[in-house]
């Protein structure tokens, strides 16, 4: 990885204005993507991880949608400030981006090779028997048994771990920079989760392109991610290289996570569950938004909203109590 980051997000803040109120979906979010680097996005439903990554290509609905701040800066150019027919030639062209539910990301009344065919045609200018030719190329890629025949199939014909391929083909098609993967692997059994996870690895490695795989799975990101961000509440609470995080976690909510996974090393051990609720997103964070589920909370919890500060090489935690030391963390 070059020091450089092909990536840049700083203060990303993203709100939905409905009947009931202004959501705060994202607040405040900054994070950077290496060349190469896999980024694992982990956190429970409602957490912020899609709307965040949905945010950066602006594929969120704008209303009742807003883009309230920050900034995303991809290839010294910001993705926010940039003209929908700029912004088109990234989408699919230089970030690819996999749906979590490819039955509804694709169309139904089109072969999936016309859905390969029309991004290739669109980034690359190929003549259509050019793209058929790369289609097929590609479903073979991602492990689709029979491609010169599946190419011409419905979605509907195709199970799911094939449509889970196909999207995959879509979002490899124009080799991009960075793929963005949203929990991919959800909706299909274990079998095709492993098959799938072992052909990203495998394209990422080949074709150096950068990923950020979301996911509320840490079993999973454990064995793929090369750095790992956890979000609650809209907010990146703890950064971390992944055998750092699994072995050092720092804050409250990570290690809350941890031990509600079972572990093989750890036979017979008692799992956790965090007690509480996710808090309302109708309300502007005041404080820390972990606080009312926190074993650690004080006062400071309720009044301030942490930020991400140094909690080793390569670490940032934002908690203002120190776990490590068992005491209050001081200024920020």
């Amino acid at each position: 990885m070059t020091d450089r980051p092909i990536l840049d997000v700083s203060g990303l803040t993203t709100r939905f204005h409905t009947l009931d109120g202004v959501v705060h979906a994202v607040n405040d979010v900054s994070f950077s993507l290496h060349a190469g680097e896999f980024l694992g996005v982990v956190g429970e439903s409602g957490s912020g991880k899609s709307v965040t990554m949905m945010s950066l290509l602006r594929l969120i609905p704008m209303p009742p949608g807003e883009i309230a701040a920050g900034t995303v800066m991809f290839d010294d150019e910001n993705l926010l400030d940039m003209d929908l027919n700029q912004l088109r030639k990234v989408r699919g062209g230089e970030i690819g981006f996999i749906f979590q539910d490819p039955m509804t990301s694709l169309n139904p009344v089109f072969t999936v090779g016309r859905q390969i065919e029309e991004s290739l045609r669109l980034h690359k200018d190929m003549t259509k028997k050019e793209a058929r030719a790369q289609a097929v190329e590609l479903l073979t890629m991602v492990g689709l048994p029979d491609a010169d025949q599946r190419v011409r199939a419905f979605p509907h014909e195709l199970s799911g771990g094939m449509r889970q391929r196909v999207m995959i083909a879509i979002a490899l098609a124009c080799t991009p920079k960075v793929i963005i993967a949203d929990e991919p692997t959800t909706a299909l059994d274990v079998t095709v989760q492993a098959q799938i996870i072992e052909i990203v690895r495998d394209l990422r490695e080949k074709l150096d392109t950068a990923v950020i795989w979301i996911t509320h799975d840490l079993g999973v990101i454990a064995g793929l991610a090369d750095r790992v961000l956890v979000m609650y509440a809209g907010q990146i609470v703890e950064e971390a290289m992944v055998k750092d995080l699994y072995g050092n976690p720092e804050h409250p909510y990570t290690q809350g996570l941890l031990k509600s996974l079972p572990r093989l090393d750890q036979k017979g051990q008692e799992l956790h569950s965090i007690d509480g609720q996710p808090p309302s997103m109708y309300s502007d964070p005041s404080g820390c938004s972990f606080a009312p589920r926190c074993p650690f909370v004080h006062d400071r919890c309720l009044k301030e909203v942490p930020v991400l500060v140094e909690a080793g090489i390569d670490h940032r935690v934002a908690c203002w109590w120190d776990t490590g030391k068992g005491e209050a963390r001081h200024g920020r």
